[in-house]
């Protein structure tokens, strides 16, 4: 990615914060401090890509990189106010990258607008030979189809996810606004159903520990990473090394994923978490069947507040309830502007056919050109009166 972004004469400034080894929607499980999101330095910028999203929104950057394994772009970049993109899986190479959940992972674009996020994903998708899950998959120069507009296109609104209890009312009414919006811009409107989305977030949280427990299981202190001191043998020195070296939301992450993995119990939890991926993937490819743009709300609620949800995991983990499903399938997926709740950002969310990323994106900007909330910006608080 480093590569590719340097070769089309990029400057990079610098590594963005984020939940340790991506894991956590709110960038508060981070190895060194937590990032405030730049609308209110009170509450969370999402996660786990969260220090892209805070630095694209307070004007640090143009653009920033981030991973998605389960909502770990789209959902900072819609409680940020900016433009974050999810390609279908193996569109750009992970090639450098620490492996969380390996089928699930897939780097992504946070930008100020969607025009930058095609420009970014010219630049990085492609096949490489280093990374055998990125695709020989012919790359369209997205930038040149963006204003296409809407016409005649069929967008298939999810019946599911905007009666779902825990969907905020301002979220719901943003939603309905934008789809009011993209119907007088000529596109065809109609309600799909993803009958199996409700299992989306168990089945996520036993495939991607699971792949965690395996993926993290080198970092021993033995060949590379951190490495514990005063040890007395190996034995001790794995248990010293990854007791202080792997945060909570981590250890509690692998202890999942190993248990669903133990000797009894994969048939029962890992084995049939990938059936039900299955019934998933199968919905979105009936839903396609019918329309060829799938929307829904990206966030259930609009940034919460630092500290709100941290002793409480489940309510952590459904924050990403809504763009799960899409890793789940390997499809691409945008969270663009749409509005406001509480005076905080809201997101929209369009997924994809797979490696069909330039309708995706169409529709994206014709949206956005449509709309001004992607030229809302934060008031960012100064520091002793000096910005």
């Amino acid at each position: 990615m480093v590569v590719r972004l340097r070769a089309a004469g990029a400057v990079l400034l610098g590594k963005t914060n984020t939940d340790e080894f991506a894991m956590g929607s709110s960038t508060e499980n981070s190895a060194f401090f937590a990032t405030h999101n730049p609308w209110d330095l009170e509450r969370v910028p999402g996660g786990s890509s969260g220090g892209s999203a805070a630095a694209v929104a307070a004007d640090e950057c143009l653009a920033a990189l981030g991973t998605d394994t389960g909502g770990s772009v789209r959902q900072p970049a819609s409680l940020c106010g900016i433009v974050g993109l999810k390609p279908t899986y193996g569109r750009i190479s992970r090639y450098g990258l620490i492996a969380y959940a390996s089928s699930l992972d897939q780097v992504g674009t946070l930008t100020k607008d969607v025009a930058d996020a095609a420009l970014l994903l010219e630049v990085l998708a492609g096949r490489d030979p280093r990374d055998s899950t990125s695709a020989d998959v012919a790359v369209p120069r997205y930038t040149a189809g963006l204003a296409k507009g809407v016409r005649g296109l069929r967008l298939g609104v999810i019946r599911e996810w905007l009666e779902h209890p825990g969907l905020d009312s301002g979220v719901a009414v943003a939603l309905q606004e934008a789809m009011k919006t993209l119907m007088a811009l000529g596109a065809e409107v109609q309600d799909v159903t993803l009958p199996h989305s409700d299992y989306a977030l168990p089945v996520y949280y036993l495939i991607a520990p699971a792949e965690a427990s395996s993926n993290l299981a080198r970092y021993d202190g033995v060949a590379y990473g951190f490495r514990a001191s005063g040890a007395v043998d190996i034995w001790e020195l794995f248990a010293r090394t990854r007791g202080v070296g792997f945060g909570a939301e981590v250890k509690r992450r692998i202890m999942l994923g190993t248990y669903a993995l133990s000797a009894g119990y994969y048939d029962q939890y890992y084995k049939k978490a990938q059936q039900v991926r299955t019934l998933i993937k199968a919905d979105f490819d009936r839903a396609f069947e019918a329309v060829d743009v799938v929307v829904g709300p990206t966030s259930p609620v609009p940034a919460f507040k630092l500290g709100e949800r941290v002793d409480d995991p489940l309510q952590m983990y459904l924050a990403d309830i809504f763009t799960i499903s899409v890793n789940l399938a390997g499809l691409p997926a945008i969270s663009v502007p749409c509005g406001f709740a509480d005076d905080l950002p809201v997101g929209i969310q369009f997924i994809g056919r797979p490696w069909d990323e330039a309708t995706l994106l169409r529709v994206a900007y014709a949206y956005e050109h449509a709309t001004s909330w992607h030229t809302r910006k934060p008031k960012i608080l100064t520091v002793a009166g000096k910005p």
